[in-house]
């Protein structure tokens, strides 16, 4: 009995230290726009933060965060706004029809593709949606995923 209490807390331990092991500033990443060219961490503009939202289009708490967001427009101008989905774009543009609309054209937003399957290794993110919010010197300033109230989001920036 001991062993086992000894394991399920050494696993525990375990999962929660690779839960957290997000990296301290923004990786190197390649994705992609509508279009299909390639956009990178290069081509994220310095002199405001940046807020990541990894989604799913079929996650209903990544519909809800994404509703949550576009009601937020204003507050929203004032940062760089990455959505990035594994998704087809023909699946992402049906779910900001839905759940995004406000956010869909602004010169802020940005919505990619991770058809490379590279989000997840480099930002390991614990389920969706994972939000990242990252300063103007590009080094993270809050993460959290799952179930999110976005008052909470804007708190950080």
């Amino acid at each position: 009995m001991k062993n086992l209490i000894s394991a399920v807390v050494f696993l525990l331990f375990v999962y929660s230290a690779k839960a957290q092991d997000v990296s301290p500033s923004m990786p190197d990443f390649k994705f992609y726009t509508a279009g299909g060219a390639g956009f990178t961490k290069q081509q994220v503009p310095g002199g405001k933060g940046s807020l990541i939202v990894f989604f799913d289009a079929t996650c209903p708490h990544c519909q809800k965060v994404v509703s949550a967001l576009s009601k937020k427009v204003k507050e929203l101008s004032k940062v760089n706004v990455y959505l990035v989905s594994l998704d087809e774009f023909r699946t992402i543009d049906y779910f900001m029809e839905h759940y995004g609309k406000a956010l869909t054209g602004l010169k802020n937003v940005t919505l990619l593709q991770d058809k490379d399957h590279i989000f997840i290794p480099l930002f390991k993110p614990s389920k969706y949606p994972s939000v990242y919010v990252y300063a103007a010197n590009k080094k993270l300033k809050f993460y959290t995923s799952g179930e999110i109230e976005v008052n909470e989001i804007f708190n950080k920036f």
